[in-house]
């Protein structure tokens, strides 16, 4: 399946100030890594090579500096500018020439998704041809997020922004997996109170056509949504623990690139060479020397 990639990646980060008046958010450190580097990662794991950044004008440059054209990572990287948020579903009008005919799948840029099985469960919804699937995951407040609800079956049966009383502890997750007509669906919706076309009612639209497909990151996984400090906090603690106990790296763009053969042992040493005088470095040597 062709499928293209968006990391939606633009927004002020204003409850994050005074840390992101200086920088975006996507680019702040996530313990090792920036952090646009983990929904990146997720789309490679999905076989996703062509990607598209949406940013902020201010910050272009930045990410152009740190991920150039994505050749390093055996990717492609395009960019795209937001002015000023009108909401996620915008992301699908910005970037409606770089997605053509084909079909796409949307991740916010400051997601974080980990789990033992993780392929198992994006590669069915990259394979899937038509309608739309995107991933619950359970949450002590629910009312802060997208929230979905199931009948006894299992089926989805409604979706709400943000309830103040929600129907179930189930949020839907930052990521996406739309067939083509997202675009015009995305062109059709008017915005809402806040003035955004929101992506609740793309989902919605989906969900009234009998095209919506409801996957559960449950118990194994973690999705974490790094908007406020103690939230960027505790995901850099996490990434610290898994990969101290592990040994392996979370969201190692090099190493990723290597398995899925998008890279030769040529470009792994040059990364290893760049990235010398750091850990991050020592990691991708080591993935080398197995390589050889």
């Amino acid at each position: 399946m062709n499928r293209k990639g968006v990391i939606l990646a633009g927004g002020l980060g204003t409850r994050l100030y005074p840390i992101t008046l200086g920088n975006t958010k996507q680019l702040l450190p996530v313990y090792d890594k920036p952090m646009i580097y983990y929904p990146i990662s997720v789309l490679m794991l999905s076989l996703i090579r062509e990607i598209a950044v949406i940013c902020s004008p201010k910050f272009l440059d930045q990410y152009k500096s740190l991920l150039g054209d994505g050749s390093q990572f055996g990717i492609s990287i395009v960019y795209f500018t937001q002015a000023e948020p009108k909401g996620l579903a915008d992301a699908f009008i910005i970037t409606e020439k770089f997605i053509g005919d084909k079909n796409v799948c949307l991740i916010l840029g400051d997601n974080i998704f980990y789990g033992q099985g993780l392929e198992s469960k994006i590669l069915p919804a990259h394979k899937r041809s038509s309608g739309a699937t995107i991933f619950s995951y359970p949450v002590r407040e629910p009312s802060r997020f997208g929230v979905v609800d199931f009948d006894k079956n299992g089926n989805p049966i409604s979706i709400e922004e943000k309830p103040s009383s929600p129907k179930s502890n189930f949020a839907v997750t930052g990521l996406y997996y739309y067939d083509n007509k997202v675009i015009q669906i995305a062109k059709s919706l008017k915005p809402s109170k806040r003035g955004e076309i929101e992506i609740t009612d793309i989902n919605l639209e989906y969900l009234n056509r009998g095209l919506l497909h409801v996957e559960d990151f449950g118990r194994g996984f973690a999705w974490l949504d790094m908007g406020t400090h103690d939230s960027l906090l505790e995901a850099s603690q996490f990434i610290q623990a898994i990969e101290k106990q592990q040994g392996l790296k979370v969201a190692c763009l090099e190493e990723i690139a290597f398995k899925n053969k998008w890279i030769t042992v040529k470009k792994l040493l040059e990364a290893s060479n760049k990235y010398s005088n750091s850990e991050y470095g020592d990691y991708i040597l080591k993935i080398l020397n197995k390589g050889i």
